[in-house]
């Protein structure tokens, strides 16, 4: 069996009970970073019984290779990053394809995760949202992105280096406008936890005036594009009337329907149908 273990984001009493037991007993656990991962064993109080390896971007492609001929001959194997669950812009999706098409079983130690602690405390809408992981690097390529992006709906969540921070909110600014709500999440559950909130300009203009620059672990959250509110004539809102009700409603309903589809006021809608 796979398993995906998430790992606290800042403070190790957020480890579940059950993540010390799997990186215990697991035939082996492949780590992002075996130093961090000692760490994390020893603030636990846990010594594992399997074998210890490295799993991170630079041999990946090799070793989800070894990790599936040792899942084959019936191994657990456990998958942990530096922090949250893998696979989420850390290693970890190669190998669960990989035991996917394998026919192995995959399941997951659930741990705290920075984007959905990012979200809840950004106070931005959180009934749909979207990932996006980290954007390109260079400012053409991140300009370009942004730009697909401009009528997404959903809030948005972004993991940033602390040190690209503020171009990335500048290069939003340009993109949808100053004042596009965001929160820039620093440092979650961690001593110097801090969340900013404000507009991606303002917000671009507090990172340029720290003394040091921004600092830690850096998630942004950036609300989503608000459609633009269209004006109807009174005509196009008979029009809209006599449609809904040629589909059956009765003039009641047609103009509570049109009312909802259009942002016009019921009774606007009501006066316009009975010119």
């Amino acid at each position: 069996m796979l398993i995906l273990a998430g790992t606290p984001i800042g403070r190790v009493a957020d480890a579940s009970s059950r993540l010390g037991e799997v990186l215990a007993s697991a035939d082996v656990v492949a780590a992002e970073d075996t130093r961090r991962l000692r760490r994390l064993l020893g603030e636990l109080g846990v010594e594992p019984s399997g074998r210890v390896v490295s799993y991170f971007e630079g041999n990946e492609e090799r070793r989800t290779v070894e990790l599936l001929d040792e899942l084959r001959a019936g191994a657990t194997v456990v998958v942990v990053t530096d922090a949250g669950m893998p696979s989420v812009s850390d290693p970890g999706y190669r190998l669960v394809a990989a035991a996917v098409e394998a026919d192995v079983p995959v399941t997951a130690v659930p741990g705290p995760s920075a984007v959905l602690t990012a979200l809840a405390v950004s106070g931005l809408p959180v009934d749909r949202f979207c990932f996006e992981g980290f954007l390109p690097r260079k400012a053409g390529e991140r300009g370009r992105r942004l730009a697909e992006l401009s009528a997404e709906p959903r809030t948005m969540v972004f993991f940033e280096s602390p040190h690209r921070t503020e171009a990335t909110l500048r290069d939003m600014a340009r993109a949808w406008g100053d004042d596009r709500p965001a929160a820039v999440c620093r440092e979650l559950t961690k001593t110097y936890e801090e969340v900013r909130r404000g507009g991606v300009a303002e917000l671009a203009e507090w990172c340029a005036g720290l003394e040091h620059g921004v600092r830690g672990e850096v998630t942004l959250v950036v609300s989503g594009a608000v459609a633009e509110q269209r004006e109807y004539s009174a005509d196009e809102l008979a029009a809209l009337v006599r449609e809904a009700e040629a589909g059956g409603l009765t003039r009641k309903d047609a103009i509570a329907r049109v009312a909802e589809g259009t942002g016009a006021r019921k009774k606007d809608v009501y006066a316009a149908a009975h010119r």
